[in-house]
């Protein structure tokens, strides 16, 4: 028998659906719990108590259930700065077991000092990625790199030196400009150069950035360039910053980005 694809069928809590939106994003239970400020317990207990619900035997079977019925309208958290300190509408909530489960997603509270810039976890289709995509990574044969890879990763890493050379000179609306749909979903230009005068600035001017690693991720509908970077700052030790760039219309674009 066929599942009615209706959330109001299963019940769910707020704090089950919040709970489900992390672990689609590619959360644990223990990174879950650290970042809504709650025990693994806690976490566990939420979980089962959406599988029994749900009718299946899998948390991230769960969580892609209600990702598709939420038809990819669930907005991705307004990212946080330094510390506990949110931006936009969503600083004030505060993320605590008794409180009430924010309708639109789900805020990060970190205990340790973490910046994270732009996109959460970058789309929904990255999201997804977590659930599907991963697995096939893990099974797929090695295969040796050819001319054209090597052609397709140096134009990869040098869009995203580009880029974030943008954001290391303050133009936000340049920056902005070369992001993707599904960056722009979830950010706007007003937020985009908010957030990155708070958190980027600060920083001080880049000392150095080299390449600590470029992979591709596969997922629907061209897959995913991930390029890290090893970068110092005048104001901040050696960090990582993490750029996700997408293919569309045969131009790469920034889908994501974090630092830390």
């Amino acid at each position: 028998m066929t599942m009615p694809m209706n959330d109001a069928h299963w019940a769910l809590t707020e704090k089950e659906k919040q709970t489900l939106r992390l672990i689609v994003r590619g959360h644990d239970a223990k990174s879950t719990a650290r970042s809504l400020g709650l025990s693994v317990h806690t976490i566990n207990e939420r979980l089962r108590d959406a599988r029994r619900k749900m009718a299946v035997s899998s948390s991230r079977e769960a969580a892609r259930l209600l990702l598709q019925v939420e038809g990819g309208a669930v907005v991705a958290p307004i990212p946080d700065l330094l510390g506990d300190e949110g931006i936009g509408e969503d600083a004030a909530r505060a993320a605590a077991d008794q409180g009430a489960a924010p309708i639109d997603g789900v805020g990060r509270a970190f205990r340790q000092p973490r910046i994270i810039i732009g996109v959460l976890v970058m789309t929904l289709a990255l999201a997804l990625l977590a659930l599907t995509a991963l697995p096939q990574i893990a099974s797929a044969p090695a295969t040796t790199p050819s001319a054209s890879d090597a052609a397709t990763d140096a134009a990869v890493v040098d869009m995203a030196r580009q880029w974030l050379a943008l954001v290391d000179e303050g133009r936000w609306d340049d920056s902005y400009r070369m992001t993707g749909t599904a960056f722009r979903k979830l950010n706007t230009a007003q937020v985009w150069a908010t957030t990155s005068e708070k958190v980027r600035v600060p920083l001080g001017a880049m000392i150095s950035r080299t390449v600590a690693s470029h992979e591709f991720l596969p997922a629907p509908p061209h897959g995913y360039e991930v390029v890290k970077f090893r970068t110092r700052f005048a104001n901040k030790a050696e960090t990582v910053e993490t750029v996700t760039l997408a293919r569309e219309d045969g131009v790469w674009r920034v889908v994501g980005v974090m630092i830390g």
